[in-house]
Protein backbone atom coordinates (compact mmCIF):
# COMPACT_ATOMS: atom_id res chain seq x y z
CA UNK A 1 0.00 0.00 0.00
CA UNK A 2 0.80 3.58 -0.83
CA UNK A 3 1.39 6.17 1.90
CA UNK A 4 -1.49 8.44 2.91
CA UNK A 5 -0.96 11.51 1.83
CA UNK A 6 -0.32 13.84 4.18
CA UNK A 7 -2.30 16.90 3.42
CA UNK A 8 -5.26 15.14 4.05
CA UNK A 9 -3.85 15.27 7.73
CA UNK A 10 -2.74 18.64 8.12
CA UNK A 11 -1.86 21.01 6.49
CA UNK A 12 -1.04 33.86 -4.68
CA UNK A 13 0.36 36.52 -5.56
CA UNK A 14 1.33 39.12 -3.07
CA UNK A 15 1.53 42.82 -4.36
CA UNK A 16 0.77 45.54 -3.21
CA UNK A 17 -1.51 48.15 -5.01
CA UNK A 18 -3.26 51.41 -4.08
CA UNK A 19 -6.95 51.12 -2.07
CA UNK A 20 -9.06 52.45 -5.05
CA UNK A 21 -7.56 50.53 -7.78
CA UNK A 22 -10.37 48.26 -9.35
CA UNK A 23 -9.17 45.15 -11.83
CA UNK A 24 -10.98 45.89 -15.07
CA UNK A 25 -11.47 41.87 -15.87
CA UNK A 26 -13.80 41.53 -12.44
CA UNK A 27 -14.69 44.73 -11.49
CA UNK A 28 -13.34 44.12 -8.36
CA UNK A 29 -9.89 44.91 -6.42
CA UNK A 30 -7.12 42.23 -6.89
CA UNK A 31 -6.62 40.37 -4.02
CA UNK A 32 -3.13 40.26 -2.23
CA UNK A 33 -2.49 37.02 -3.02
CA UNK A 34 -3.56 36.90 -6.48
CA UNK A 35 -2.28 40.21 -8.13
CA UNK A 36 0.49 39.40 -10.95
CA UNK A 37 1.14 43.07 -12.19
CA UNK A 38 3.86 43.07 -15.04
CA UNK A 39 6.79 45.15 -14.38
CA UNK A 40 7.82 47.81 -16.66
CA UNK A 41 9.46 46.97 -19.95
CA UNK A 42 12.49 45.28 -18.93
CA UNK A 43 13.54 47.78 -16.05
CA UNK A 44 15.19 45.73 -13.62
CA UNK A 45 12.79 45.54 -10.88
CA UNK A 46 14.35 44.90 -7.35
CA UNK A 47 13.73 45.42 -3.43
CA UNK A 48 14.90 49.22 -4.67
CA UNK A 49 11.75 49.46 -7.05
CA UNK A 50 8.91 51.52 -5.52
CA UNK A 51 5.68 50.53 -6.26
CA UNK A 52 3.94 53.34 -6.82
CA UNK A 53 5.95 53.56 -9.73
CA UNK A 54 5.94 50.03 -11.11
CA UNK A 55 2.94 49.01 -13.61
CA UNK A 56 0.23 47.39 -12.61
CA UNK A 57 -1.24 46.07 -15.91
CA UNK A 58 -1.65 42.37 -15.30
CA UNK A 59 0.43 40.13 -17.59
CA UNK A 60 -1.31 37.49 -19.01
CA UNK A 61 1.60 34.80 -18.96
CA UNK A 62 1.13 34.92 -14.43
CA UNK A 63 -2.26 34.93 -14.86
CA UNK A 64 -2.29 32.04 -17.05
CA UNK A 65 0.54 30.06 -14.97
CA UNK A 66 -1.67 30.62 -11.84
CA UNK A 67 -4.57 28.91 -13.38
CA UNK A 68 -2.74 26.00 -14.74
CA UNK A 69 -1.10 25.34 -11.42
CA UNK A 70 -4.04 25.87 -9.17
CA UNK A 71 -5.99 23.26 -12.16
CA UNK A 72 -2.94 21.05 -11.68
CA UNK A 73 -3.42 21.69 -7.34
CA UNK A 74 -6.98 20.53 -7.62
CA UNK A 75 -6.75 17.32 -9.83
CA UNK A 76 -3.82 15.91 -7.55
CA UNK A 77 -6.27 16.92 -4.42
CA UNK A 78 -9.13 14.52 -5.88
CA UNK A 79 -6.61 11.76 -6.95
CA UNK A 80 -5.08 11.19 -3.65
CA UNK A 81 -8.40 9.45 -2.48
CA UNK A 82 -8.77 7.15 -5.32
CA UNK A 83 -5.02 6.29 -6.56
CA UNK A 84 -5.08 3.88 -4.01
CA UNK A 85 -2.39 0.80 -5.72
CA UNK A 86 -2.26 2.33 -9.29
CA UNK A 87 0.95 2.45 -10.23
CA UNK A 88 0.19 4.54 -13.11
CA UNK A 89 -1.82 7.27 -10.88
CA UNK A 90 0.47 7.57 -8.35
CA UNK A 91 3.16 7.80 -10.94
CA UNK A 92 1.13 11.16 -12.39
CA UNK A 93 0.48 12.50 -8.72
CA UNK A 94 4.65 12.33 -7.98
CA UNK A 95 5.02 14.53 -11.02
CA UNK A 96 2.13 16.71 -10.43
CA UNK A 97 3.37 17.40 -6.81
CA UNK A 98 7.00 17.90 -7.88
CA UNK A 99 6.38 20.91 -9.32
CA UNK A 100 3.23 22.20 -8.80
CA UNK A 101 3.60 24.13 -5.31
CA UNK A 102 6.73 25.17 -6.45
CA UNK A 103 6.08 27.13 -9.38
CA UNK A 104 3.50 28.62 -7.53
CA UNK A 105 5.44 29.91 -4.19
CA UNK A 106 8.12 30.71 -6.64
CA UNK A 107 6.17 33.01 -8.52
CA UNK A 108 4.75 34.36 -5.33
CA UNK A 109 8.20 35.05 -4.85
CA UNK A 110 9.50 36.56 -8.07
CA UNK A 111 6.53 39.15 -7.16
CA UNK A 112 7.12 39.78 -3.65
CA UNK A 113 10.72 41.56 -4.31
CA UNK A 114 9.35 44.47 -3.57
CA UNK A 115 8.08 44.48 0.01
CA UNK A 116 9.98 46.06 2.28
CA UNK A 117 7.65 46.55 4.97
CA UNK A 118 5.94 49.92 4.64
CA UNK A 119 2.82 50.64 6.51
CA UNK A 120 0.51 50.36 3.04
CA UNK A 121 2.11 46.62 2.28
CA UNK A 122 2.05 45.48 5.78
CA UNK A 123 -1.76 46.35 5.75
CA UNK A 124 -2.32 44.29 2.91
CA UNK A 125 -0.10 41.21 3.91
CA UNK A 126 -3.27 41.32 6.51
CA UNK A 127 -6.00 42.14 4.56
CA UNK A 128 -5.10 39.46 2.15
CA UNK A 129 -3.59 36.76 3.79
CA UNK A 130 -3.61 37.19 7.77
CA UNK A 131 -7.24 37.18 7.41
CA UNK A 132 -8.19 34.75 4.90
CA UNK A 133 -5.73 32.16 6.80
CA UNK A 134 -8.07 32.90 10.17
CA UNK A 135 -11.21 32.51 8.34
CA UNK A 136 -10.62 29.47 6.53
CA UNK A 137 -8.42 27.63 9.03
CA UNK A 138 -11.93 28.17 11.62
CA UNK A 139 -14.07 27.27 8.34
CA UNK A 140 -12.46 24.21 7.82
CA UNK A 141 -12.07 23.43 11.26
CA UNK A 142 -15.56 23.69 11.89
CA UNK A 143 -16.45 21.36 8.83
CA UNK A 144 -14.64 18.61 9.46
CA UNK A 145 -16.13 18.46 12.99
CA UNK A 146 -19.48 18.54 12.00
CA UNK A 147 -18.81 17.07 8.34
CA UNK A 148 -17.08 14.69 9.36
CA UNK A 149 -18.51 13.86 12.72
CA UNK A 150 -15.61 15.02 14.61
CA UNK A 151 -16.62 16.61 17.67
CA UNK A 152 -13.36 16.76 19.29
CA UNK A 153 -11.75 18.25 16.18
CA UNK A 154 -9.78 20.98 17.31
CA UNK A 155 -9.72 24.99 16.56
CA UNK A 156 -6.07 25.88 16.53
CA UNK A 157 -4.64 29.16 14.51
CA UNK A 158 -1.19 27.88 15.33
CA UNK A 159 -1.55 24.30 13.65
CA UNK A 160 -2.78 25.19 9.86
CA UNK A 161 -4.92 22.58 8.63
CA UNK A 162 -5.32 21.14 5.21
CA UNK A 163 -4.81 23.98 2.79
CA UNK A 164 -4.28 26.91 5.28
CA UNK A 165 -0.75 26.53 5.60
CA UNK A 166 0.12 27.61 2.39
CA UNK A 167 -1.03 31.17 4.04
CA UNK A 168 0.74 30.66 6.80
CA UNK A 169 4.03 30.39 4.99
CA UNK A 170 3.07 32.95 3.00
CA UNK A 171 2.52 35.54 5.52
CA UNK A 172 5.95 34.30 7.02
CA UNK A 173 7.67 34.58 3.87
CA UNK A 174 6.53 37.92 3.03
CA UNK A 175 7.18 39.46 6.48
CA UNK A 176 10.81 37.99 6.17
CA UNK A 177 11.44 39.23 2.55
CA UNK A 178 13.15 42.47 3.81
CA UNK A 179 15.85 39.87 5.18
CA UNK A 180 16.06 37.74 2.47
CA UNK A 181 17.03 40.37 0.16
CA UNK A 182 19.94 41.59 2.47
CA UNK A 183 21.93 38.37 2.82
CA UNK A 184 24.56 38.47 0.81
CA UNK A 185 23.80 34.17 -0.25
CA UNK A 186 19.94 34.64 0.51
CA UNK A 187 19.35 31.02 -1.42
CA UNK A 188 22.57 29.09 0.19
CA UNK A 189 21.71 30.21 3.39
CA UNK A 190 17.22 29.27 2.61
CA UNK A 191 18.95 26.00 1.24
CA UNK A 192 21.01 25.40 4.41
CA UNK A 193 17.76 25.97 6.71
CA UNK A 194 15.42 23.77 4.30
CA UNK A 195 18.22 20.53 4.80
CA UNK A 196 18.35 21.29 8.48
CA UNK A 197 14.54 20.95 9.03
CA UNK A 198 14.66 18.29 6.99
CA UNK A 199 16.39 16.32 9.59
CA UNK A 200 15.02 17.98 12.52
CA UNK A 201 11.47 16.03 13.13
CA UNK A 202 10.93 17.42 16.77
CA UNK A 203 10.58 21.12 15.07
CA UNK A 204 6.80 20.71 15.95
CA UNK A 205 3.68 21.69 13.98
CA UNK A 206 3.21 25.50 15.03
CA UNK A 207 2.42 27.09 11.77
CA UNK A 208 4.13 23.91 10.29
CA UNK A 209 7.26 25.09 10.12
CA UNK A 210 8.82 22.13 8.58
CA UNK A 211 6.84 23.43 5.27
CA UNK A 212 7.54 27.43 6.05
CA UNK A 213 11.32 26.10 5.72
CA UNK A 214 11.57 23.46 3.39
CA UNK A 215 9.63 25.11 1.08
CA UNK A 216 11.33 28.80 1.18
CA UNK A 217 14.29 28.39 -1.09
CA UNK A 218 11.49 28.45 -4.14
CA UNK A 219 10.18 31.55 -2.43
CA UNK A 220 13.69 32.84 -2.24
CA UNK A 221 14.44 32.16 -5.49
CA UNK A 222 11.60 34.11 -6.78
CA UNK A 223 12.75 37.21 -4.92
CA UNK A 224 15.98 36.48 -6.73
CA UNK A 225 14.20 36.44 -10.45
CA UNK A 226 14.30 39.33 -13.09
CA UNK A 227 11.75 39.14 -16.15
CA UNK A 228 14.76 38.24 -18.27
CA UNK A 229 14.58 35.09 -16.50
CA UNK A 230 10.96 34.26 -17.48
CA UNK A 231 11.75 35.36 -20.97
CA UNK A 232 14.73 32.58 -21.24
CA UNK A 233 12.01 29.47 -20.39
CA UNK A 234 9.82 31.03 -22.67
CA UNK A 235 12.01 30.70 -25.85
CA UNK A 236 10.55 28.21 -28.25
CA UNK A 237 13.94 25.38 -27.73
CA UNK A 238 12.86 25.44 -23.63
CA UNK A 239 9.59 24.05 -24.91
CA UNK A 240 10.97 21.78 -27.52
CA UNK A 241 13.17 20.45 -24.27
CA UNK A 242 10.01 20.01 -21.97
CA UNK A 243 8.96 17.28 -24.27
CA UNK A 244 11.70 15.23 -23.18
CA UNK A 245 11.99 16.06 -19.90
CA UNK A 246 8.67 15.28 -18.71
CA UNK A 247 8.72 11.81 -20.70
CA UNK A 248 11.59 11.20 -18.66
CA UNK A 249 10.28 12.34 -15.44
CA UNK A 250 7.25 10.51 -15.93
CA UNK A 251 9.34 7.44 -16.53
CA UNK A 252 11.37 8.15 -13.06
CA UNK A 253 8.17 8.79 -11.09
CA UNK A 254 6.55 5.72 -12.45
CA UNK A 255 9.97 3.30 -11.43
CA UNK A 256 9.89 5.46 -8.27
CA UNK A 257 6.72 5.24 -7.32
CA UNK A 258 6.26 2.22 -5.10
CA UNK A 259 9.80 3.01 -3.75
CA UNK A 260 9.39 6.17 -2.46
CA UNK A 261 7.51 7.99 -0.05
CA UNK A 262 5.24 10.34 -1.17
CA UNK A 263 5.86 12.65 2.41
CA UNK A 264 9.06 13.81 0.72
CA UNK A 265 7.15 15.86 -2.14
CA UNK A 266 4.99 17.43 0.69
CA UNK A 267 8.13 18.77 2.43
CA UNK A 268 6.18 18.16 5.96
CA UNK A 269 7.86 16.08 7.83
CA UNK A 270 11.95 15.12 8.62
CA UNK A 271 13.76 12.27 7.14
CA UNK A 272 13.51 9.79 10.36
CA UNK A 273 9.64 10.47 10.04
CA UNK A 274 10.08 8.73 6.45
CA UNK A 275 11.48 6.05 8.02
CA UNK A 276 14.93 7.01 6.87
CA UNK A 277 18.52 7.92 7.51
CA UNK A 278 19.10 11.30 9.11
CA UNK A 279 21.49 12.16 6.12
CA UNK A 280 18.82 11.47 3.73
CA UNK A 281 17.15 14.78 4.72
CA UNK A 282 19.67 17.05 3.24
CA UNK A 283 20.16 14.75 -0.20
CA UNK A 284 16.48 14.57 -0.86
CA UNK A 285 16.46 18.78 -0.11
CA UNK A 286 18.65 19.18 -2.61
CA UNK A 287 17.86 16.33 -5.09
CA UNK A 288 14.34 17.65 -4.67
CA UNK A 289 14.72 20.83 -5.57
CA UNK A 290 16.77 20.54 -8.91
CA UNK A 291 14.36 17.91 -9.95
CA UNK A 292 11.47 20.77 -9.32
CA UNK A 293 13.20 24.01 -10.59
CA UNK A 294 13.46 21.97 -13.77
CA UNK A 295 10.21 20.59 -13.74
CA UNK A 296 9.01 24.19 -12.90
CA UNK A 297 10.95 25.27 -15.75
CA UNK A 298 9.45 23.33 -18.15
CA UNK A 299 5.98 23.90 -17.00
CA UNK A 300 6.45 27.55 -17.75
CA UNK A 301 7.79 26.91 -20.86
CA UNK A 302 4.19 25.69 -22.52
CA UNK A 303 2.15 28.64 -20.31
CA UNK A 304 1.13 30.52 -23.00
CA UNK A 305 2.04 34.36 -23.18
CA UNK A 306 -1.33 35.67 -24.55
CA UNK A 307 -4.75 36.71 -23.34
CA UNK A 308 -6.40 32.86 -23.23
CA UNK A 309 -10.14 32.40 -22.75
CA UNK A 310 -8.72 31.40 -18.51
CA UNK A 311 -6.30 34.48 -18.13
CA UNK A 312 -8.55 36.68 -16.02
CA UNK A 313 -8.90 33.05 -14.36
CA UNK A 314 -5.59 34.10 -12.78
CA UNK A 315 -6.49 36.93 -10.88
CA UNK A 316 -9.13 34.44 -8.48
CA UNK A 317 -6.92 31.58 -7.75
CA UNK A 318 -6.95 32.33 -4.24
CA UNK A 319 -10.46 31.51 -4.34
CA UNK A 320 -9.83 28.36 -6.23
CA UNK A 321 -7.23 27.35 -3.67
CA UNK A 322 -9.27 27.45 -0.45
CA UNK A 323 -12.70 26.36 -1.60
CA UNK A 324 -12.06 23.45 -3.65
CA UNK A 325 -10.99 21.50 -0.78
CA UNK A 326 -14.02 21.32 0.71
CA UNK A 327 -14.99 19.58 -1.89
CA UNK A 328 -12.24 17.07 -1.85
CA UNK A 329 -12.92 16.75 1.72
CA UNK A 330 -17.07 16.71 1.68
CA UNK A 331 -16.55 13.99 -0.76
CA UNK A 332 -14.43 12.20 1.44
CA UNK A 333 -16.54 12.68 4.67
CA UNK A 334 -19.72 11.87 2.68
CA UNK A 335 -18.15 8.48 1.47
CA UNK A 336 -18.63 9.13 -2.11
CA UNK A 337 -15.52 7.57 -3.07
CA UNK A 338 -16.43 3.97 -0.96
CA UNK A 339 -20.17 4.51 -2.43
CA UNK A 340 -18.68 4.18 -6.33
CA UNK A 341 -15.82 1.82 -6.64
CA UNK A 342 -15.50 2.71 -10.31
CA UNK A 343 -13.99 5.71 -9.62
CA UNK A 344 -10.52 4.23 -8.10
CA UNK A 345 -10.68 2.62 -11.60
CA UNK A 346 -9.34 4.33 -14.96
CA UNK A 347 -12.51 5.65 -16.28
CA UNK A 348 -13.46 7.20 -12.65
CA UNK A 349 -9.66 8.71 -12.66
CA UNK A 350 -10.55 10.43 -15.72
CA UNK A 351 -14.13 12.00 -14.64
CA UNK A 352 -12.60 12.91 -11.63
CA UNK A 353 -9.65 15.27 -13.17
CA UNK A 354 -12.52 16.30 -15.57
CA UNK A 355 -14.60 17.36 -12.79
CA UNK A 356 -12.00 18.83 -10.77
CA UNK A 357 -10.70 21.47 -13.53
CA UNK A 358 -14.14 22.32 -14.25
CA UNK A 359 -14.90 23.15 -10.45
CA UNK A 360 -12.04 25.06 -9.31
CA UNK A 361 -12.38 26.67 -12.99
CA UNK A 362 -16.10 27.80 -11.63
CA UNK A 363 -14.55 28.84 -8.20
CA UNK A 364 -12.21 31.21 -9.77
CA UNK A 365 -14.55 33.13 -11.39
CA UNK A 366 -16.06 36.65 -10.56
CA UNK A 367 -19.24 35.52 -9.35
CA UNK A 368 -17.67 33.65 -6.58
CA UNK A 369 -14.83 36.09 -5.99
CA UNK A 370 -17.19 38.99 -5.70
CA UNK A 371 -19.35 37.80 -2.16
CA UNK A 372 -15.94 36.65 -0.58
CA UNK A 373 -14.36 40.11 -0.82
CA UNK A 374 -15.31 40.13 2.37
CA UNK A 375 -12.76 37.67 3.09
CA UNK A 376 -10.26 37.27 0.66
CA UNK A 377 -9.79 41.23 0.25
CA UNK A 378 -11.42 42.69 2.88
CA UNK A 379 -10.92 46.57 3.56
CA UNK A 380 -10.97 46.86 7.30
CA UNK A 381 -10.45 50.69 7.05
CA UNK A 382 -11.45 50.83 10.74
CA UNK A 383 -8.26 48.78 11.88
CA UNK A 384 -5.94 50.91 11.01
CA UNK A 385 -4.59 54.07 11.11
CA UNK A 386 -4.29 56.50 7.90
Amino acid sequence: MFQAPHTHETSPLPRTFPAAEVDPATGTRPSAVADTPVPTGQRPAGPATDPRTTSTKRDAFFDNAKYLAIVLVAVAHFWEPVMGDSRATRALYLLVYAFHMPAFILISGYFSRSFTARPHQIRRLVTGIAVPYVVFEVAYSLFARYADDSPDQPISLLDPWYLTWFLAALFIWRLTTPLWLTLRYPLTVALALASLASLTPGIGEDLNLQRVLQFAPYFVLGLLLRPEHFQLVRRREVRLLAVPLFAGALVLSYWAGPRIASGWLYHSAGAQQLDAPWWAGPVMTFALFGCSLLLTAGFLAWVPSRRTWFTALGAGTICGYLLHGFLVKGAVYGGLFDAYPWLSGPAGEVTLTVVAAAAVTLLCTPPVRRPLRWVTEPEMRWAFRR
